[in-house]
């Protein structure tokens, strides 16, 4: 009676905080995430009608969806968190089970659940005990998703209490998700034009077996949901516990210069915020995995490109720099005239720049080039990331926790999921862009690529860190405003984007954010693919095209996208007033 009180409270409660605060821009993000959660959704279901074998495999990609998605976005859905809990003296498996059933409320599981009835059409094919039985397949392997995901989270943060563990844990999630990313790769390695076995006795497709008549599987469905709800109960059970910060000796930092001290103390950063760690080690080491992926294939070709991937990575995952850092930003206020974005730059290149050149060189030369090319995009990207960075940040911050208020979840440095993950897709297309100008050269005009990267690096340096100090100095109590209280000031409140009609804000909301498939990976990432003969590559459509079709394919693509971003603008556009 106990527990079913508990569940039943924290469900409610998370329906009530749900109700009151899906409003404005996070409403609309919620609103588009659904959207594209529900096609997603409706592919899996229709593969029930294809292949039992992309069924399996669909599962096996929300599996891995739910379980590195919440960790690479900051920590997942925390609307109710255990620390809330932690006086009422509940046993860890009801406040476990309780947490549980309030995981199950809200857009994600929905989602979830409706490409689980794939699991219903692939017994109904087969018959009436076999529908039957996909009912509680259904209820269980939507269990097992929300289990494994908060088991992953609350691993990775107890991991990131120590810099070993958070080290260790970027690396691996690093690695994964290059793995995911150049999974053709495998597909291709072991001569397979089909779906590999394994991905059934997943326990992704244990709900799939069960439902085909293999009914050891429900019971092993049940047996893993019981288990993760333990390791739950007891992973809780730890998060209260704060990390420690190491009590060695450290060298005093000595600084004759303003930005000298903001370096000293950049770089003092980097070595002890574990949430840091994880961000450098976990660039690195998707760069690398992601390049040296076609070496199981024996071609090195990506191999030059490991250094440029790290470098972008990085940007995009330190794209809010000044919002993870919290309320710390008055310390520069109070120094009438002051700016911190030069000192944060140099700090940020000192901590990238060594790995990101080592990395490409030694890739470089082992692939034996191309050197002009890669020679022009390492200062291009490096100068371009060093002066975004701080600028993207200060004008489209995301308020964050102060480190030292971090709770049990490191991994949740901001409230704002959407806003990080915004962010981070942002910074990725602008660094890309810096880099363009160069490359472009270098293909060109060979050797002469270089000088540009260079100049192009510098000025994107030099340019990018003058907007951010000035925007600073101008708007830093507002920032210090937003960062303290969380909300945006009253005038970005009012901007033209919140004031339009709802029909031109939804056409200015899928404009800008679906306007980068058709541009980046069907446009652009589609034509290089064609120019190196990767051919019926995964969901590039220009691959699949016949010889004559794939290039104007491709530019469609890019015409797509910029004429959808072009109309974002134009719809968000000032009107003059007579």
């Amino acid at each position: 009676m106990a527990l079913a009180l508990t569940t039943l409270t924290m469900a409610r409660m998370k329906v009530a905080v749900l109700r009151h605060s899906f409003h404005g821009t996070r409403a609309q993000t919620a609103g588009m995430g659904a959207v594209l959660g529900a096609l997603l959704a409706a592919g899996t279901v229709y593969l029930a009608f294809i292949s039992p074998d992309l069924q399996a495999a669909a599962y096996a990609v929300w599996l891995l969806g739910w379980m590195l998605g919440p960790i690479f976005m900051g920590g997942g859905d925390e609307t109710l968190r255990p620390e809330y809990f932690s006086l009422l003296g509940l046993p860890p498996r009801r406040m476990a089970a309780g947490l549980l059933v309030a995981a199950f409320v809200g857009i994600a599981p929905l989602v979830s659940l409706t490409a689980l009835l794939g699991l219903l059409v692939a017994g109904a094919r087969l018959g009436v005990v076999n529908a039957l039985a996909a009912l509680p397949a259904m209820a269980l392997q939507l269990a097992v998703l929300v289990l494994l995901s908060k088991v992953s989270v609350a691993v990775v943060g107890l991991a990131l209490r120590t810099r070993q563990g958070a080290i260790a844990s970027g690396l691996i999630n690093g690695a994964i998700l290059a793995a995911l990313g150049q999974s053709w790769v495998l597909f291709v390695a072991f001569g397979q034009t089909g779906v590999p076995a394994v991905v059934w006795y997943l326990p992704s497709g244990w709900g799939l077996l069960a439902v085909r008549g293999d009914w050891w599987a429900l019971a092993a469905l049940a047996v893993l949901a019981a288990l993760l709800l333990g390791a739950w109960a007891a992973l809780l059970t730890r998060r209260t516990g704060a990390a420690r910060p190491s009590a060695r000796g450290r060298r005093p930092m000595r600084a004759a210069t303003a930005n000298g001290a903001i370096v000293a103390k950049e770089l003092r950063t980097w070595s002890r915020d574990l949430v840091r760690n994880h961000q450098l080690t976990f660039a690195l080491s998707y760069g690398v995995c992601f390049a040296a992926s076609p070496l199981v294939l024996g071609w090195d070709g990506m191999l030059p490109y490991a250094g440029p991937i790290f470098i972008v990575m990085a940007a995009a995952m330190t794209s809010n720099l000044y919002g993870t850092d919290g309320t710390v930003l008055w310390l520069t206020l109070m120094t009438p005239g002051a700016s911190d974005v030069r000192g944060r730059q140099l700090a940020w290149l000192s901590a990238h720049a060594p790995v990101g050149i080592a990395v490409t060189v030694v890739f470089t030369a082992i692939a034996d080039g191309p050197w002009p090319l890669i020679l022009a995009l390492l200062p291009a990207l490096l100068g371009g990331a060093a002066g975004l960075v701080p600028l993207v940040s200060v004008y489209g911050l995301v308020p964050g926790t102060d480190p030292h208020r971090r709770a049990g979840n490191p991994l949740r440095t901001s409230e704002d999921d959407g806003g990080m993950t915004g962010l981070a897709y942002l910074m990725l297309a602008l660094v890309l862009l810096t880099g363009v100008p160069a490359g472009l050269v270098a293909i060109w005009y060979g050797w002469a690529g270089v000088a540009v990267g260079v100049a192009t690096g510098a000025l994107c340096y030099w340019g990018f860190g003058l907007l951010a100090g000035r925007r600073l100095r101008s708007h830093g109590p507002e920032l210090l405003d937003t960062m303290r209280t969380g909300r945006k000031p009253e005038k970005a409140m009012t901007s033209r984007l919140e004031q339009l009609p709802k029909a031109q804000k939804a056409i200015a909301g899928w404009c800008f954010g679906f306007g980068a498939i058709p541009l980046v990976p069907q446009g652009i990432v589609a034509a290089v693919f064609v120019a190196n003969g990767m051919l019926r590559h995964t969901w590039f459509l220009a691959t699949y095209m016949p010889p004559g079709l794939r290039y104007p394919v491709a530019a469609a693509f890019v015409v797509l996208g910029l004429a959808m971003y072009g109309t974002g603008v134009w719809v968000v556009r000032p009107r003059s007033s007579r």
